[in-house]
């Protein structure tokens, strides 16, 4: 898999999640910073920074971003939240428009 083929998520931690370029294409706002004319630097380099998401919620919403291809494509499945991430979740999806 090529540089070109995936994309660097950094938590507010700095953690970096390497996910396929078509898995974070499922957020609306990474899909903009990732494919705008206007030249944002996310384009530029292949990683987007998250410094209002901590760690754990970036790791599940990547999760949750091959979940959805897969649900997509077909393979139903349940995808699990635990009660205590729902609110930081909610959060991270509404700016991401997951």
């Amino acid at each position: 898999m090529s540089m070109e083929d995936t994309v660097k998520l950094i938590s507010a931690e700095g953690f970096e999640f390497v996910i396929d370029r078509k898995a974070a294409m499922v957020s609306n706002t990474i899909r903009n910073m990732l494919t705008s004319p206007g030249g944002f630097s996310e384009a530029q380099h292949g990683e987007v920074r998250f410094p209002e998401i901590s760690t754990p919620i970036l790791e599940k919403i990547c999760q949750y971003f091959y979940w959805s291809l897969q649900f997509a494509s077909g393979k139903e499945s349940e995808f699990h939240i635990d009660p205590e991430m729902t609110l930081e979740l909610m959060m991270a999806a509404n700016y991401l428009h997951t």
